[in-house]
């Protein structure tokens, strides 16, 4: 099993649950992937959940705070990629056209963070790593394995991640760049930004997070039985992969991957 003690800049670090019901959201995470869940208290009124598989971290969760509900704002699941400077990456947002949602954080004993927002209105975090340094695992079965941008606009977003964090976005094999977008980060494929006319109108911009399985159509399947919502059912790609999308009881949307051997 690698042992991420270090992620590089620009790699997808951390994934963190933003639900309306913790307790419902731990029970169904922990029966769908085998997780299991270690509450923290992170002040009067905040318990931080802890995700961990395999003895490793595998992302966090926290009740969304009452103004953000008033505003509207769904439950779901938040990127953070990984960067030298927090600070330094939201003046490089600015400078390209995306918006800061945050200030730069300091999270004692944990490291500093910010929450951008890309030109067309995907929300993302970056991450400064200090004490703790990101997910413990990853690319593994019940663990995160990848994210896509689903956005309308390509045009207007490639160039400020590219700015941002020197990612290439490249077609597939044999195919052209009007296709599905491979995000490479250095050596490492980590993530995609499929075709705009995929992403209905009715649908924000947002990071999809994926979750790796060994049977996506089974564990779909559970994932409804659990009380999850299947908004793309489990579609195999010949000789490459199989995935579905779901949202879970609370409606933070997640994608589930299984490679095809």
């Amino acid at each position: 099993m690698p042992n991420f003690d270090k992620h590089p800049a620009g790699n997808f670090v951390w994934f963190e649950l933003s639900t309306s019901d913790q307790a419902a959201a731990k029970q169904f995470y922990s029966d769908l992937f085998g997780w299991q869940a270690q509450d923290s208290s992170m002040g009067p009124d905040m318990v931080y959940t802890m995700f961990r598989l395999n003895g490793r971290d595998a992302g966090g969760a926290y009740t969304m705070k009452p103004e953000d509900r008033q505003m509207g704002v769904p439950p779901n699941w938040l990127v953070y990629i990984a960067v030298p400077s927090a600070d330094a990456a939201i003046a490089s947002a600015l400078e390209h056209g995306g918006n800061a949602m945050s200030p730069a954080i300091d999270i004692p004993n944990v490291g500093r963070m910010a929450v951008l927002q890309d030109p067309v209105g995907a929300v993302f975090a970056v991450f400064e790593p200090g004490n703790h340094k990101g997910v413990g695992i990853y690319g593994e079965p019940n663990a995160f394995c990848w994210a896509d941008l689903q956005t309308p606009d390509r045009e207007r977003t490639a160039p400020f991640y590219r700015s941002m964090f020197g990612w290439e976005l490249l077609p597939g094999k044999d195919k052209d760049a009007s296709g599905y977008l491979h995000i490479k980060n250095g050596e490492q494929y980590i993530g995609g930004l499929p075709e705009a006319r995929n992403v209905p109108p009715s649908v924000m911009p947002h990071w999809l997070p994926y979750i790796q399985c060994t049977d996506c159509a089974a564990q779909t399947a559970k994932a409804e039985q659990l009380g999850g919502r299947v908004i793309v059912p489990a579609t195999t790609v010949p000789e490459q992969l199989s995935y579905s999308v779901v949202a879970d009881p609370q409606g933070a949307i997640f994608a589930l991957f299984a490679p095809v051997h």
